[in-house]
């Protein structure tokens, strides 16, 4: 049970966090060595604290405007290609007891599912999803509630659905979600009531794809506002790339179920790589194999971004799934 893609499984996942007070971790990918990187971090986890298996969350989008990473896989832009290259790529890294990373449950995710761009990924691509987020943020509120409440009869029973209120601030917007008003969390309960969503993205101050950390002012007492009127935590923070470290610390408590990460990871990964070949120039230069071929910059690339995320895995208290 390495490779989730049943909605009982991953419920039972979910249920589980909730029941040791962690966040679930989905980390979004866009290339096979950044999907390796996520495996490494929760393997490389797991031992550390001997946890026999962890579960976490690899995600794409499919043809979101703002980053369409299933089109980022393969240099053909091809997204149904680029969608089953990743999926397939995941499944021959851990799903199975000869697998490389077999200690690690993957909950494979589609994020930003927008229903006229990514129908395909929304219908066609469920058989390899646990998890979709269907997203309508761009509706009037109404149409968005119609949407994601027929979506949710259709394809309900063979994954979970989180769902979306309204827009998310994307690149350079952070901080201007206005904190806890009554009308907001009003609006929240009513979209889930309706809708039956199994999970909710709200607007936490957060700014997806953001180029800083520390960057956004997080709505700690939004959070537990709306935790509170929906029973349990059900919450879903898009944009943790931009939060401080300090941030991290208490998400669970607040009722942060799910964090959604990747700009931070890419961008950092890449730097860190993009470092090393300035220091391997001179043997670049000479014509040295191992120094020139792509490979390198991908590992060097697959080592910075998996120490990243094992960082946040600690911050988000993946230690407490042990001695279960």
């Amino acid at each position: 049970m390495t490779y989730i893609t049943r909605r009982e499984e991953a419920l039972a996942v979910h249920q589980r966090f909730r029941k040791r007070g962690v966040c679930l971790a989905l980390f979004c990918t866009a290339s096979h060595w950044n999907t390796e990187a996520v495996l490494l971090a929760a393997q490389r986890f797991a031992r550390r604290h001997s946890l026999e298996e962890i579960p976490i969350s690899v995600a794409m989008t499919y043809n979101y405007p703002y980053m369409p990473q299933a089109q980022r896989i393969t240099y053909s832009r091809d997204p149904v290609a680029g969608f089953m290259s990743n999926v397939g790529h995941l499944r021959a890294l851990c799903d199975g007891p000869d697998t490389p990373y077999t200690d690690v449950m993957v909950l494979p995710h589609l994020d930003h599912g927008q229903p006229d761009l990514c129908r395909w990924a929304l219908t066609e691509g469920l058989p390899h999803l646990a998890t979709v987020m269907f997203d309508t943020e761009k509706y009037p509120y109404e149409e968005n509630v119609r949407l994601t409440r027929e979506y949710v009869e259709a394809y309900g029973d063979r994954v979970m659905v989180e769902g979306v209120i309204e827009q998310l601030a994307v690149g350079g917007a952070h901080g201007k979600a206005a904190e806890q008003s009554d009308a907001y969390i009003d609006r929240a309960l009513d979209f889930v009531a309706k809708t039956g969503v199994d999970l909710l993205v709200a607007d936490l101050g957060t700014e997806q794809q953001a180029d800083k950390a520390g960057g956004a002012v997080y709505l700690r007492a939004r959070a537990r506002a709306l935790t509170e009127v929906l029973g349990e935590p059900r919450l879903v923070l898009h944009g943790t790339s931009s939060l401080s470290e300090a941030d991290f610390r208490g998400l669970a408590a607040d009722g942060v179920i799910r964090i959604n990460m990747w700009t931070r990871i890419a961008r950092e990964a890449g730097q860190h790589a993009a470092r090393q070949v300035v220091a391997r120039r001179d043997a670049i230069e000479a014509g040295d194999f191992e120094a020139t071929e792509s490979r390198q910059y991908l590992y060097d690339s697959i080592e910075a971004a998996a120490d990243i995320m094992e960082g946040v895995l600690e911050l988000i208290g993946y230690a407490k799934l042990g001695g279960e």
